[in-house]
């Protein structure tokens, strides 16, 4: 009993589905691009991909991943006519496999004739209904009718219809002829087919073309009507004698599918004849409600379960279409030594490895080479098979075959060709990889990129290049499942959004919004707008009408003041001789407006603003704050701000490659002479370093362990070497990269580079922690826009939408002008230059690194070289005991390996052995390294 019943699918928003119920359906809302939802029925469930859909038992797999759908059409998805109404719907025998969760929620389509109250039931929603069906490839609609209506069909072939579909696809000028009573031929009584039939003018008996005397071999012309022999003789003698005609009988209106007229006034309200209207079954026949029966379907065919059912054409062979070419000039004085194309000797054989024995023909292939590589190239074993053949035809020993020379002469051909490419070089893949990434498959403009390349060279290097990506990627997924992990189990899954309308609705609306149709200011839910809106989002039920309904009723906007009444004329109401209280225009009012400023928009905050609020610079029209770049504004030299890395071009101050020492490395092809960073991003602002190198404003801002010789200029970046070691051995989950350092999100574990961050659209800003009061260290208190406490910079996932961080925007200003970069900056990232020479500091740096790694460095000295580079250590036990004289220190051995030779040891508190300094080896420390609690990421203390 269990098995009869229906498999049913939970949707995400509660609904159950089963197979042929009707869905919403759409990705995501940036893959959509603000497109409404699409409308399919379900036709069946499936596993996922690569898995069968029913085991050996008969039984379905799981779990179930995908769907199968078929699709409807809008009437506005193809064509471009207006269809005022919104519930109407194009059928179509198309479908596609989609992900599961691309299903929204659940709705109704029905054919018209099935809705006895089409106004009851568009009223309702999510309800839709259809009439014709619309073929994609032939780019034409077609009639549908239920297959109950259908009669002049012989009977078995209408049984045949009617008991497998539903409906019938035909032609708009075939549907009277199939809706008409059977029609038998007058002279041999067997159905007649509209396309092979003549129906006479005067008597309406219908007649085989064959069967007339003689047979007729076509149709009249459109306009022309037909008699039978009787009918012409009796006219004939009505004509010779005189007789009045009698008038042609008129043929009884032909019966309409359409449900009867109803009278005017309000529909009824029938809720249980709804129910039983959306309930209705449906017959389907392999998944399909529906076939094509129309002017090219032979009704024989009918009755093949296998025959297709999709809507066909005329044929394209003929006269019509085809052009008789009469033979060229000069043809018959042809010169008799030029052999006719298509003989034998203008036939080049290709193989012949049929006729061959397979144990000598693979012989022959195997003492030809010994690369692996080459014996699965194509082209290699195109090569050999063609000299096989070659030396077979003639009778030669197949050890005169060799496949040193890459050319060959080909019949056609005068001169010699390769029958294989050359090796592409790295430069020219990585110019195609390049391409690849920027346009796509579009090869001709590859080729263009690659430059020294035909265009067969790149459409076959394509191919090759595209089969060893799939390669690769399925070696990994083998090796991963060979050690018991799932690929695709292991891939990071996208954080899902709220109501999981994959980023459709706006989490948090700008202030002032109003809908860009209906122009409300009150929702409860804000919905993201499509393109050409006067604004971006728009209230729940405008939202949910253009998604379900592709039907915006858009509120025009309202003007900025009333319409200005022409000169000389009077309001109505005012006298006509009273003083007018309007003073007359003078020559100074008639003066031309002020010129508008123009704006600029930072890079930074994406915000805009007069020319001085917002520089740009002169040589690569890079566009940010002064405040988020280090520059102190001068309005003399504004309009001649060149960045720091364009400066640098002339002064050669620093080095010429721009290239961030905390990001990972970037592959750039030399030839391509771009400019590095890309002055449209705000990575553009780059610092140099004590060492003449470069880093990015932000990474250096945002990684906590570095600091600044000039911290209002943002200048001599000082530090790296201070950054710990973990945040260069860990890798980026944004790049997969090892190098480069990277930071911690604020809100999870996730770690990556700044600069993969910001290119990904994290958020970045700087929070107020509140001071604790319990804390040993004093850290520096700010006040920023009412809010006193530790200004910490905070970087937060893009995904983690309903956090509760009040994060400042870099170029937030304060109340003195000062951005938020630029305070945190001041009082957090400021070296003690006042101390200590940038130079000692260095290198007091590199003794504390120095002396961390030494395992027998006394306590003391570490300190010390820590308060003199103005850093805070905390008192330790050892320091006291710091004047005993030191004793010599005893060889360091790992406690858990019980080795004494490593590169470096590291020390830890063993438990177990009290408070006693031990030491792990290299190899254990990194092998362990999960146990040992690290704080880490941005904001710790």
């Amino acid at each position: 009993m269990s098995s009869s019943q229906p498999m049913k699918i939970t949707l995400k928003n509660g609904e159950e589905v089963k197979v042929n119920d009707h869905v919403y359906c759409s990705p995501s809302w940036g893959v959509r691009d603000g497109t409404p939802y699409s409308i399919a029925r379900i036709m069946e469930f499936l596993p996922d991909q690569g898995t069968p859909t029913f085991d050996k038992n008969g039984n379905r797999n799981g779990p179930i991943t995908r769907v199968r759908l078929a699709w409807y059409y809008r009437p506005s998805d193809v064509s471009d006519r207006t269809v005022a109404d919104c519930r109407l719907l194009l059928a179509a025998i198309y479908s596609e496999v989609c992900e599961l969760s691309q299903l929204r929620s659940k709705c109704y389509v029905l054919h018209r004739d099935r809705i006895s109250d089409l106004a009851g039931w568009k009223k309702r929603p999510d309800r839709f209904y259809f009439t014709r069906l619309f073929d994609p490839w032939l780019r034409k609609e077609f009639e549908v009718i239920p297959a109950t209506t259908v009669r002049n069909v012989p009977e078995h072939i209408r049984e045949v219809l009617i008991s497998r579909y539903e409906y019938i696809v035909a032609e708009r000028e075939v549907v009277p002829d199939l809706t008409d009573d059977l029609r038998l031929c007058d002279t041999c009584e067997k159905w007649c087919p509209p396309a092979e039939s003549l129906q006479c003018d005067r008597c309406k008996k219908f007649f085989h073309m064959e069967c007339v005397n003689p047979p007729m071999l076509s149709k009249p012309s459109r306009g022309y009507g037909w008699t039978c022999a009787p009918c012409s003789r009796a006219h004939e003698e009505e004509v010779e004698g005189h007789e009045v005609r009698h008038l042609t009988p008129v043929a009884p209106k032909p019966k309409t599918n359409a449900p009867a007229a109803r009278g005017r006034g309000r529909p009824r309200k029938d809720r249980v004849l709804a129910e039983k209207e959306e309930n209705v079954e449906i017959k389907h026949f392999k998944m399909w409600p529906f076939r094509y029966f129309g002017l090219y379907t032979f009704a024989e065919d009918t009755l093949d379960p296998d025959d297709l059912i999709f809507p066909r054409a005329a044929t394209r062979v003929g006269p019509k279409y085809q052009a008789s070419v009469p033979p060229a000039p000069g043809v018959a004085d042809r010169p008799a030594d030029i052999e006719e194309r298509g003989g034998e000797g203008t036939i080049e054989v290709l193989s012949l490895v049929n006729e061959m024995s397979p144990a000598e023909v693979e012989k022959q292939k195997r003492s030809l080479t010994r690369s692996d590589k080459l014996k699965s190239s194509v082209d290699w074993l195109t090569e050999v098979t063609f000299r096989l053949t070659d030396a077979w035809i003639h009778k030669r020993d197949f050890s005169t075959v060799s496949m040193r020379s890459p050319m060959r002469l080909q019949k056609w051909k005068k001169s010699e060709t390769r029958y294989t490419d050359k090796e592409w070089t790295a430069e020219e893949i990585a110019a195609f990889e390049d391409a690849i990434a920027l346009n796509g498959a579009e090869l001709r403009a590859v080729r263009e990129e690659v430059g020294t390349r035909s265009m067969p060279e790149v459409v076959r290097f394509y191919g090759h290049w595209k089969n060893s990506k799939l390669g690769e990627e399925n070696v990994r997924i083998r090796m991963a499942r060979a050690n018991g992990v799932d690929e695709k189990l292991a891939a990071p899954a996208r954080e899902p959004t709220p109501d999981d309308e994959e980023g459709s609705i706006v989490m948090e609306p700008p202030r002032n919004v109003n809908c860009g149709a209906c122009r409300t200011r009150e929702s409860q839910v804000w919905w993201r707008a499509p393109k050409g809106l006067p604004t971006s989002v728009l209230c729940d039920s405008c939202g949910l009408s253009w998604r379900k309904y592709a039907d915006l009723n858009v509120r025009p906007m309202r003007e900025e003041g009333p319409p200005k009444a022409k000169a000389g004329e009077k309001r109505e109401g005012t006298p006509l001789n009273g003083p007018s209280a309007k003073r007359a225009k003078t020559t100074s009012s008639q003066a031309t407006p002020p010129p508008v400023a123009p704006q600029l928009r930072c890079v930074a905050c994406q915000r805009t603003g007069p020319v001085g609020k917002v520089l740009r610079c002169k040589q690569c029209q890079f566009r940010v704050h002064p405040g988020a770049c280090g520059v102190a504004p001068n309005a003399t030299t504004v309009d001649s701000w060149v960045c720091d890395l364009c400066q640098n071009e002339k002064t050669l101050e620093a080095s010429l490659i721009p290239d961030c020492l905390l990001c990972p490395r970037m592959r750039r092809d030399p030839k391509k002479k771009l400019v590095y960073p890309p002055p449209d991003s705000y990575l553009r602002a780059c610092k140099p370093t004590e060492g003449q190198a470069w880093v990015h404003v932000l990474c250096s801002v945002f990684i906590p362990e570095i600091t600044y010789s000039d911290a209002s200029r943002l200048r001599l970046v000082e530090g790296i070497s201070a950054i710990p070691q973990y945040r260069w051995q860990n890798h980026c989950t944004l790049c997969d990269r090892g190098d480069g350092a990277v930071v911690q999100c604020s809100e999870c574990p996730a770690e990556y580079h700044v600069s993969c961050a910001w290119k990904h659209g994290h958020k970045f800003g700087f929070e107020i922690q509140p001071a604790k009061a319990n804390r040993r260290e004093a850290g520096t208190i700010i006040d920023w826009k009412g809010h006193a406490g530790q200004m910490v910079p905070s970087i937060v996932c893009k995904g983690h939408v309903g956090h509760k961080r009040q994060l400042f925007d870099i170029c937030d200003i304060n109340d003195v002008g000062e951005t938020a970069l630029q305070t945190y900056c001041r009082n957090y990232k400021q070296a003690p230059v006042a101390q200590t020479h940038g130079l000692l500091r260095k290198a007091r740096r590199l003794d504390r690194i120095l002396s961390a790694g030494v395992p027998g460095a006394r306590a003391g000295d570490v300190s010390s070289a820590a308060s003199a580079d103005g850093d805070s250590a905390p008192p330790s036990s050892s320091a006291a005991s710091s004047a005993a004289p030191p004793g010599p220190a005893p060889d360091p051995h790992c406690y858990r390996c019980q080795t004494e030779f490593s590169p470096f040891f590291h020390e830890v508190t063993n438990t177990a052995q009290g408070q006693a300094r031990s030491w792990l080896c290299h190899k254990c420390h990194a092998e362990t390294r999960k146990s040992y609690p690290v704080i880490i990421g941005l904001g710790a203390s």
